[in-house]
């Protein structure tokens, strides 16, 4: 299948085509049709499938159909523009993405988006606001501050969505998301993307979306087939020496590294560049120009390492990114399949090398059994795991998670 069978508009066609995109992905094949016929729509999809254009395009089909038609019948729209779709996202990163898609496809439509997000001032984005917009991406927060102060009207709002559902309820939006609902036009299109479908999401569906289509293109919690997972067993005093070596020794020029707290992150960063490693560390805590500024140093190769915690890194979109370290385990093991599925996307591999201590197991455990794969063990001269160190009290035992490992055909070994 081509994107020209879709339907979609010849300047459409033309920014996907300048986009060096072949074929429609699963998700699109099977969302767009569906959105472009006015269906609620409610689609699970791991991250890198393509999912973002999968209802940007539809979008800007619809809108740029309506405005076809307005200026065919000669048809002035007087004031200001009358918003047509909010896109609500969880994180600045995810958001700033969508608007960057939204800004390629839609390059040779006449059509105005913003972005707008917590973290900023407020004034400049009320400012572009005047002039009114077609499409709005935003967080849920900074929506409805910009609601309450009277800078959007959202009672001429078409199309709601709703990406990456399933986030936006673990960091706390449910009842942002409910008072913005309460807000918009009873009858509209509704789009929610999740990476599962959890009792939370259902519930959450069951609220907003009137008798949807439901989309799987892939199997719930699995991870890419087009990454090669690993997990190399560390004492944890060892680790920061072992991820130097290790980009070092294999001259990584661009790896996204995951620890679990801001703390960490910026002590990693640090660590690294003492070793001689350019590195950056983003997280909550970074105002969003530094944000901006390490993801953009990291994407032009300046640095080396990216450091994140998992909602800062959450959205990021990272042409051809190699590798993916979880320098710790998250705690929950979701988390997992939504690191590493920074990498190997659109048709690209990726690897993604997890360093787990032994107080790391049972959560190593817990992310194999949930994404029902089994990581190749990775070894490194110099870096054997030291016998007599046992994990801290509440830690699952070497024995117990070691002993339910295959034979050494999953080891690797690495010089």
């Amino acid at each position: 299948m081509s994107f020209d069978t879709l339907g979609l508009t010849t300047e459409i066609l033309s920014a996907i085509q300048q986009q060096h995109f072949v074929s429609p992905t699963p998700i699109q094949q099977q969302a767009i049709p569906l959105i472009l016929a006015g269906h609620d729509v409610m689609a699970s999809a791991q991250t890198g499938t393509g999912k973002t254009a999968s209802f940007v395009l539809p979008i800007l089909q619809q809108l740029s159909l309506i405005k076809a038609k307005l200026d065919k019948n000669k048809v002035i729209q007087k004031g200001k523009r009358r918003l047509y779709s909010v896109i609500l996202a969880p994180t600045r990163e995810l958001a700033a993405q969508i608007g960057e898609n939204i800004r390629d496809y839609s390059r040779d439509l006449p059509i105005r988006s913003l972005v707008v997000f917590g973290g900023v001032s407020i004034n400049p984005q009320m400012m572009k606001l005047r002039g009114g917009v077609d499409i709005l991406v935003a967080t849920p927060g900074r929506l409805l501050d910009l609601v309450q102060k009277n800078a959007i009207d959202l009672s001429t709002v078409k199309t709601l969505v709703l990406d990456e559902a399933d986030r936006m309820l673990d960091m706390g939006f449910i009842h942002d998301i409910r008072r913005i609902i309460n807000k918009l036009p009873t009858k509209r299109q509704n789009l929610l993307f999740s990476a599962t479908f959890s009792p939370e999401i259902k519930t959450l569906s069951q609220t907003i979306l009137r008798q949807p289509k439901v989309i799987a293109v892939s199997k719930e919690n699995s991870t890419s087939t087009q990454v090669s997972q690993f997990v190399h067993r560390v004492d944890k005093r060892r680790k920061r020496e072992l991820l130097s070596y290790l980009i070092g020794k294999n001259q990584w020029q661009q790896v996204l590294i995951f620890t679990r707290t801001k703390y960490g992150a910026n002590h990693l960063a640090d660590q690294l560049n003492k070793d001689g490693i350019k590195a950056m560390a983003i997280h909550g805590d970074k105002s969003q120009g530094a944000r901006t500024k390490a993801l953009a140093n990291f994407k032009q190769g300046q640095i080396t390492a990216l450091v994140a915690t998992d909602i800062a890194a959450r959205g990021l979109d990272i042409d051809l990114l190699p590798y993916v370290v979880n320098y710790d385990l998250p705690h929950v093991a979701e988390d997992y399949v939504h690191r590493i599925g920074r990498t190997g996307r659109a048709q690209n591999r990726g690897q993604a090398i997890s360093l787990v201590c032994v107080d790391e197991l049972a959560q190593l455990k817990a992310i194999e059994q949930l994404t029902k794969t089994n990581m190749t063990e990775i070894t490194t001269d110099g870096f054997a795991v030291d016998p007599t160190i046992q994990p801290k009290s509440g830690a699952k035992s070497v024995v117990s998670n070691k002993a339910k490992r295959p034979s050494s055909a999953r080891y690797h070994h690495q010089k």
